[in-house]
């Protein structure tokens, strides 16, 4: 089932970091998509002076922790309002890069939830090439409203 990341998630551009999420076992598994283009601000400046222009891996565990959102959206089923805080990853490991024209493959498995922390195992490909493989952690809490 393909998910509007702009419905899920608060973040806009510039710091949307996922093109496209698929959820495909709710609660449990969800795929994405990250198109890099040359036109990207932590493309963009790079370029000067650069020898290699790739996009940071940082930025590409962020785009994970996105897509974690796909996921704990399936586990949370109270019925009130939820909101998830990335609070940590484990086990990183970046290799290659992503360059202007590739397409980074996202995945992310749910590994355990237990009384509202979120733990996920979380990869990036490009072309079938791991870049970037972790552990995510995120807390999940009900929204609280502000009262005057």
């Amino acid at each position: 089932m393909l998910v509007n990341p702009l419905e899920l998630l608060p973040h806009r551009y510039p710091f949307l970091l996922v093109d496209q999420m698929e959820i495909i076992e709710p609660g449990r598994k969800a795929r994405g998509r990250k198109q890099v283009t040359g036109s990207e601000w932590q493309v963009v400046g790079a370029r000067d002076g650069a020898s290699s222009v790739a996009m940071p891996h940082a930025l590409i565990v962020e785009a994970l922790a996105q897509l974690s959102a796909a996921v704990i959206a399936g586990v949370e089923v109270t019925g009130e309002p939820m909101v998830g805080y990335f609070m940590g990853c484990d086990g990183v490991r970046l290799r290659g890069e992503a360059k202007p024209g590739d397409s980074i493959d996202l995945s992310v498995d749910l590994l355990q939830y237990r009384r509202g922390i979120c733990r996920t195992r979380a990869i990036a490909r490009v072309g079938g090439v791991l870049l970037v493989r972790a552990v995510l952690t995120t807390i999940v809490r009900p929204v609280r409203s502000a009262k005057a």
